[in-house]
């Protein structure tokens, strides 16, 4: 999987592909639709198959105070186009340059070249949201692509969102959110140093700063945790901000069950599986490290079914 930057004009290898074009926040089962289209055309015309998607998300362009709010890292989105079949992944920096170009500049700056455009049926672009995919269709034809547009996956009623998934795990919700997304809602970082605390009371954890990531609803979860050699390790993980400790810190600390090693520097991706209960204080390190020990078998419990 190449990573193309999206401030450019399409590289030649690439002109003639056919580019599925949205946010893909998420790139839950809806977004999914989207690209599965886009990749099925483009080998249908022996053509290559892209993926484009914005960084940082527009909405933390405009609203820069906004609370973390991402699904997925940059990262993250790249494998998962990856595995659905892209070839390539292009990234348009979402800045003030950006936010300035008309609909009609947009698609020449950036999209021309191209045979193929696929998008949402509600996908806009343009200042001030001023294309949407009725415009898409009618530059398209000037400029010598066609589109498509996909229409919006709906689950039990309602249409399947980013939106919808983040209340899923704001509520603590993970059976929603992994169905939604057909995947476990996942954290992935670098292990940092912390304060060593939990090796004192026999949990040492490995611990992740959430960065941009949506905060889900503060609390133990059942998770499994993805090394960078490839195993998945099950554990219990608390995510919050550490109430039996001073100072509070926010972090989401990762305990593997049965692991004796030092991650320290290495990219893990922690999935959460289920939500155990709210963080909460606790007034003596007896009494945290019995509700550990209770946590832990939940976790065992949850992570064997």
């Amino acid at each position: 999987m190449e990573r193309l930057d999206g401030s450019a004009a399409v590289p030649p290898k690439y002109c003639g592909g056919i580019v599925a074009l949205g946010n893909f926040d998420g790139f839950h089962s809806g977004h999914q639709a989207v690209v599965s289209r886009a990749v099925a055309l483009a080998n249908a015309k022996g053509v290559p198959a892209l993926v484009a998607t914005f960084d940082p998300h527009p909405v933390r362009y405009f609203k820069p105070d906004t609370p973390p709010f991402r699904l997925t890292s940059l990262d993250q989105r790249e494998c998962l186009f990856s595995d659905a079949g892209a070839n390539a992944m292009i990234v348009f920096p979402f800045n003030a340059t950006l936010a300035a170009l008309s609909a009609d500049e947009f698609v020449a700056q950036r999209l021309a070249g191209l045979a193929g455009v696929v998008t949402g049926e509600d996908f806009t672009f343009g200042n001030r949201k001023s294309g949407n995919v009725t415009v898409l269709a009618e530059l398209g034809a000037r400029y010598g692509f066609f589109t498509e547009a996909v229409g919006a996956v709906g689950e039990g009623g309602e249409v399947i969102s980013s939106s919808r998934i983040r209340r899923a795990l704001a509520d603590g919700d993970c059976a929603t959110a992994t169905h939604l997304l057909t995947r476990p809602y996942t954290i992935q970082g670098v292990v940092q140093h912390g304060a060593k605390l939990g090796r004192t009371i026999g949990y040492p954890t490995a611990n992740l700063d959430m960065g941009s990531y949506l905060r889900p609803c503060y609390g133990i979860y059942a998770v499994r945790v993805r090394l960078a050699d490839g195993r998945v390790v099950d554990g219990a993980a608390n995510l919050g901000i550490r109430p039996s400790f001073d100072p509070p810190k926010e972090l989401l600390e990762a305990y593997l069950f049965d692991f004796d090693e030092s991650l320290y520097g290495q990219m893990i991706a922690v999935e959460l599986h289920a939500f155990l209960r709210p963080e909460a204080k606790f007034d003596t390190l007896e009494a945290l490290t019995a509700q550990m020990d209770k946590d832990c078998i939940g976790a065992r419990r949850v992570l064997s079914l």
